[in-house]
C-alpha cells in the first residue's frame, strides 16, 4: 500500500506571493475631525472632510459634512456642503444642504440650495454658476468697498461742511 517511490517525486515549489492589489479607484474615506477636537487654522483637502468638533478657520475641500454638534467659524468652499451643525461665516459651494438641525449665520453662494424645515439661516443666499471659483462675478467690490463720503457739521451753525472721503 505505501511504497517508497512517492518519496522520490519532486516537491512542487511554494506558490509565488500574490502581487499587491492596486488601491481601489474612487473616493477615499473622509478625513474626520472628531467631536472632542478643536482646530485653530485652515483645512485644505482634495477629498472629503467630516467635522464633528470645532474649527476656527477656513475649510476648502471636495465635500464637507458638518456634524450636529460641530461649530465652524470661518469661510467654507467646497463642491458639496451638508450642514447639520453651526456655521458662522460664508459658504461657497455648488450644492448646499441645510439640515433641520443646521444653524448658519453668514452668506451662501451656491449653484443649488436645499433647506429642511427647522433649519436656522440668517444671511443672504445667491445663485452663482461658479460659486467655488477664486473670484466669483460681483465679489471683487464687496471685499474692498470704495471709501464713503461723510458730511460734517460745524457746532451750532446748522450748516454742513463739504463732503470728505472717510477711509473704512
Amino acid at each position: 500500500m505505501f511504497s517508497s517511490k512517492s518519496k522520490d517525486l519532486p516537491v512542487p515549489p511554494p506558490p509565488a506571493p500574490a502581487a499587491p492589489q492596486p488601491a481601489k479607484r474612487g473616493r477615499p474615506a473622509p478625513s474626520i475631525i472628531s467631536a472632542d477636537m478643536v482646530i485653530q487654522g485652515s483645512i485644505n483637502s482634495t477629498g472629503d472632510v467630516q467635522i464633528d468638533g470645532r474649527l476656527e478657520g477656513d475649510v476648502r475641500s471636495a465635500g464637507l459634512v458638518i456634524g450636529d454638534q460641530a461649530e465652524i467659524q470661518g469661510e467654507i468652499s467646497a463642491e458639496e456642503v451638508n450642514v447639520r451643525g453651526k456655521v458662522m461665516g460664508r459658504i461657497r459651494a455648488r450644492r448646499v444642504l441645510l439640515a433641520a438641525t443646521a444653524h448658519v449665520e453668514g452668506d451662501i453662494l451656491h449653484e443649488a440650495l436645499s433647506v429642511e424645515a427647522g433649519a436656522f439661516f440668517e444671511g443672504n443666499c445667491r445663485h452663482s454658476d461658479n460659486p467655488v471659483g477664486d473670484n466669483p462675478a460681483g465679489e471683487a467690490g464687496k471685499r474692498n468697498p470704495p471709501p464713503r463720503a461723510v458730511a460734517e457739521s460745524e457746532p451750532g451753525s446748522g450748516l454742513f461742511a463739504p463732503l470728505s472721503p472717510v477711509a473704512t
